[in-house]
């Protein structure tokens, strides 16, 4: 990545430049910019769905480090602010832009399945059948290999050399955990959904629960535990998290879940080992890319399956002149290329490392995209569709799955996406899987342990059914859209499957709708991922739009309150970029940018 020339400068200005950014962001003047969800001007720009961790990321900017850096201070904020959504629980997802090569690439952090996890580690051999989904979500059995923080040193090392350590990066985070934050509503309520399964956990309760409640609006919270857990990162780097006292800790709340005593939960153990830890490695992975309308797309490659899936429906897409067609008829069109594409997801996505073939170039490809376009018709499939056959368009041969997928994840996650002033860009989407993860807090140590190996297929047999060292299947979408060798525009989303849709329908409403990128991302939301009806938020469903899609596509809907929450960063003429977070969904998020405009 581009550095700062002047090496020496920044030398002589080091100790103060770790004073700042170790300053806690509860503690920012009071007349800092408020929280505000669009942000415009120019050098670096920020933004994710908290301002405390927006802000720790700006204070990394400032400082001279670049996008990266920034991206890993800001995570690290997220997981103390943001704590039942990511965190070194969880894993992830990466998207990188280098502006000193011009070069697009990804880092994979996502967890991994035990190696004595087996095919059938999800069927209860009592009854032959799958354990019911509710147990597998809050169990010690559910809890993949974390990658947070060997994801976080890859990106370092590959991006950050020369500029800021993880051990100066943590710093900002482990004061915010321990000074606090203020509690809001969607903090609150978050807590609340969950606070039946927080108190089944004595380190639950104990971590994130005030006398058996949910914190109250307003009040501080603060996370000495994940502080102390931080700091001994910042002191050992990776190696604290993946031996020693952290991964015993780790391996104990797993095998031998913290259950209360008063707790009516049956919660099975997990098979998960120290030498698991050890073992785990994030990977550099080549980025998805298709052509579209003139630029060039990149997102994550398998095991997420978000790359794929929004590549190729915009290469469905393509074939339709989305810019100067009936709203209604485009909506209808991409309703359409989603359900097609969600198809092919669930028959052919799953880990590279263990799927024995998965034709991403097919898939990707043009002939595949018009095989599946000349499916659509004016009117709505009746889903679930069949999956195509992309092998002809991948150079090689294979059968078809007709089993539809059952896989269920979660809609928690977040997002955040960073520039710098050398044009570097991040794109980054993790996770603890569901809204409050396994519920399992690892005793003294401040954080929860995601329950993602339940993204896996219960049974055996298929693309993204579970295995020893496997990574399970992700929506996760972090991307990034260039022409030529200049980014246009970077987004990404929380939320599950709808991460998918909602990354793509923010594409095309910015790049064939035009629609500013604040504009973009605000505008109301519907997911067809393949079922029968689509999901679609009320203010869609207010729109004029729905009653063609309805009585002339034949299009059902059905209401769910939220779809996604994203935040994105657009590359403006002039060198202006523009942040841009959700105004409203979740509570609101917040952007920023370094030198802003009058």
């Amino acid at each position: 990545m581009r550095r700062p020339s002047a090496r020496l400068l920044a030398t002589l200005f080091t100790i103060f430049a770790i004073f700042v950014l170790a300053q806690p962001a509860s503690s920012a003047p009071k007349n800092e910019t408020p929280k505000q969800p669009t942000a415009t001007g120019t050098g670096g720009a920020v933004a994710t769905v908290d301002q405390d961790a927006s802000r720790v990321g700006m204070q990394v900017l400032k400082n001279d480090g670049n996008a990266v850096d920034a991206a890993v201070a800001t995570a690290a904020a997220l997981g103390v602010t943001e704590p039942y959504s990511c965190g070194i629980g969880g894993g992830g997802f990466m998207v990188v832009y280098d502006a000193g090569n011009g070069s697009v690439s990804t880092i994979d952090s996502r967890e991994t399945a035990p190696e004595a996890f087996q095919p059938d580690s999800f069927i209860d051999p009592a009854t032959g059948q799958p354990i019911p989904f509710e147990e597998r979500v809050t169990s010690g059995l559910g809890v993949g290999v974390p990658g947070t923080i060997r994801g976080w040193e890859l990106a370092l090392n590959e991006y950050g050399s020369g500029s800021k350590p993880l051990s100066e990066l943590l710093q900002p985070s482990i004061q915010l955990a321990n000074g606090g934050f203020t509690v809001d509503q969607t903090y609150r309520q978050q807590t609340l959904e969950n606070i039946e399964r927080f108190s089944n956990f004595t380190s639950t309760r104990e971590t994130f629960l005030k006398k058996g409640k949910a914190p109250a609006v307003g009040s501080t919270f603060r996370n000495r535990d994940l502080a102390a857990t931080y700091s001994r990162i910042a002191d050992g780097g990776d190696a604290a998290f993946y031996s020693g006292r952290t991964t015993r800790a780790i391996v104990d709340a797993v095998q031998n879940p913290p259950v209360a005593a008063d707790a009516d939960r049956n919660v099975r153990p997990g098979l998960m080992t120290t030498q698991d830890l050890a073992d785990y490695k994030s990977i550099e992975r080549a980025p998805t890319s298709i052509s579209y309308r003139g630029l060039d797309v990149y997102g994550m490659g398998p095991p997420s399956s978000g790359g794929s899936t929004v590549g190729e429906a915009l290469n469905i897409l393509e074939g339709y002149q989305m810019a100067t067609l009936d709203r209604d008829d485009a909506l209808h069109y991409y309703l359409e290329a989603s359900r097609y594409s969600f198809a092919d997801r669930g028959a052919y996505l799953g880990d590279p490392g263990y799927v024995f073939y998965v034709p991403l170039k097919g898939l990707l490809s043009d002939g595949f995209a018009a095989e599946r376009r000349s499916l659509i018709t004016e009117t709505a499939a009746q889903s679930p569709v069949a999956p195509g056959d992309p092998y002809p368009y991948d150079g090689g041969s294979g059968s078809v799955s007709m089993k539809a997928s059952t896989a269920v994840e979660g809609p928690s996650t977040t997002h955040l996406t960073v520039s710098d002033k050398w044009g570097n860009v991040v794109s980054y989407t993790f996770t603890i899987e569901q809204t409050g993860g396994s519920a399992i807090t690892v005793p003294g140590y401040g954080f929860i342990l995601n329950n993602e190996l339940t993204d896996f297929e219960a049974t055996p047999g298929l693309a993204n059914s579970p295995d020893g060292g496997k990574r399970p299947r992700s929506s996760m979408s972090p991307t990034i859209v260039m022409r030529g060798e200049h980014p246009i525009v970077a987004v990404g989303s929380p939320g599950g499957s709808t991460i998918i849709t909602t990354v793509l329908q923010v594409l095309v409403n910015h790049l064939d709708f035009g629609m500013t990128l604040p504009q973009a991302i605000a505008e109301p939301r519907a997911s067809q991922r393949n079922t029968a009806t689509t999901s679609a938020e009320p203010a869609f469903l207010n729109t004029p739009e729905v009653v063609p899609l309805q009585s002339e596509h034949r299009q059902s809907f059905t209401s769910t309150p939220e779809i996604g929450a994203a935040t994105g960063i657009a590359f403006l003429p002039g060198g202006t970029v523009q942040a841009a977070a959700e105004p409203a969904r979740r509570g609101g998020g917040s952007a920023l940018v370094e030198n802003p405009a009058p």
